[in-house]
């Protein structure tokens, strides 16, 4: 596993639909190293910290993967690394393969999963499409958040290192579909009740999951 593109970007003003709108999704690669940091990496920022950035989404990586699927999709469309607002482009680090809690070392710095990307309407800003978020959560392609447990300076082509798995097994995947599903099966239930269990997941999942599980009865 590796790191292929380190990528980063400030908020810019941005016009849609007749309105101006402030975004950081913008990214680009970044060439030599940069500081993983608790809340994000140096010179990377977000415009709504109420919903993006924080400790548990300090940094988001996507599958370079996933660039094939959607070079077949829209076809014509430049998918430069970055595109989809992700910090880190990794080789061989998919959602499948990924559990919550998880831990990582890349370069200098470790690294822990926390959550799927969920995305927002500024993803349909990026692609000049009003349909991009459903279609982006439909592939099941999300990528997922990271908190920066230990500080230290990451580049392009530093090694990705499981540092250690964690024990509930709850994959990033599972995360998505417990979000997406409208009535919860009895499996999808025994994986809420293990999910709200690790301690890597943020509060506002763990409350989300719990709120549903009490609506079964």
């Amino acid at each position: 596993m590796k790191l292929l593109s380190v990528n980063v970007g400030t908020p810019r003003d941005v016009d849609w639909n007749g309105r101006t709108m402030r975004t950081g999704i913008f990214k680009k690669p970044v060439q030599g190293g940069v500081t993983a940091r608790t809340l994000n990496l140096d010179g990377d920022a977000q415009a709504d910290l109420t919903v993006h950035g924080g400790a548990d989404k300090a940094v988001y990586a996507c599958s370079a993967a996933h660039y094939d699927y959607w070079r077949r999709e829209l076809p014509g469309m430049e998918l430069p690394f970055g595109m989809f607002g992700e910090n880190f482009t990794t080789d061989g680090l998919t959602e499948d393969a990924v559990q919550i809690g998880d831990r990582f070392r890349i370069g200098a710095a470790e690294l822990m999963v926390t959550q799927p990307r969920l995305p927002c309407y500024k993803l349909g800003i990026k692609f000049g499409r009003e349909d991009m978020v459903k279609r982006f959560l439909a592939s099941g392609r999300t990528g997922f958040y990271l908190a920066v447990t230990r500080e230290g300076e990451v580049a392009r082509g530093d090694e990705i290192e499981l540092v250690s798995h964690d024990a509930n097994c709850i994959t990033v995947p599972d995360i998505t579909r417990l979000y997406v599903s409208k009535r919860y099966s009895p499996e999808e239930a025994a994986t809420a009740r293990r999910a709200v269990q690790v301690e890597a997941l943020p509060e506002s999942w763990r409350r989300y999951l719990i709120d549903r599980l009490q609506k079964l009865g």
